[in-house]
């Protein structure tokens, strides 16, 4: 008998502890998220966050699928609690607000890279991402970023070199009469990738 209730309160314990857990991690954010919505700025038309759209949004599929969110965050942490405003990351934490239309929210796991959470506004040169894309050495030399040279596609010049083939020079080139031109995952992800920019001012990140 005693095993018996010893055995039930173990298991109401452990119950209890999950369901905790669940509705702090869970149920409590979502309600928060549920209570929020997007905010104009004041004398403009400006309204923020917008959901992505078009190309923008495939190539978040993208993102998810070649699995960046396993070494980059999409989070600026507030000034006092690290580096990331120092960094160059972002110029305000980012809040609840900035997510508003995201699901799944891609935080990230760990920082084997540098913060995304405002690449679009920290680079907006289309060339240099896909650059960084198809061999990340050449725009950030050092880095251990592995290249995602399967996204293009080397294809022989036929009359004019493609307006999208890559500035390639030097040990990066092509051979003769060939060009690297990306395919439409790639721009896909490098709409997506400028597309994050959390620098709208909110009230609750205190801009």
């Amino acid at each position: 008998m005693f095993s018996m209730q010893r055995g039930l309160a173990i298991f109401v314990g452990i119950t209890f502890t999950f369901a905790t857990g669940w509705v702090g991690l869970i149920v409590i954010p979502h309600l928060q998220l549920g209570e929020l919505a997007a905010q104009s700025e004041e004398g403009t038309t400006e309204v923020y966050p917008r959901p992505l759209q078009g190309l923008a949004a495939q190539g978040r599929a993208v993102y998810i699928s070649e699995g960046c969110l396993y070494c980059h965050s999409q989070q600026v942490r507030a000034e006092g609690y690290g580096t990331d405003i120092a960094r160059g990351w972002g110029d305000r934490r980012t809040v609840p607000r900035d997510y508003l239309f995201e699901n799944p929210i891609l935080l990230g796991s760990m920082r084997t890279g540098p913060d995304l959470a405002n690449i679009g506004a920290r680079q907006t040169d289309e060339t240099w991402h896909l650059l960084h894309l198809y061999n990340p050495v050449i725009t950030s030399p050092g880095s251990i970023m592995p290249p995602f040279d399967y996204l293009f596609e080397t294809r022989r010049i036929v009359g004019e070199r493609a307006y999208d083939a890559l500035p390639l020079k030097d040990d990066w080139a092509p051979a003769a009469g060939f060009e690297i031109v990306p395919s439409d995952r790639a721009k896909a992800l490098v709409a997506y990738l400028k597309a994050q920019n959390r620098t709208f001012p909110l009230k609750e990140a205190g801009r």
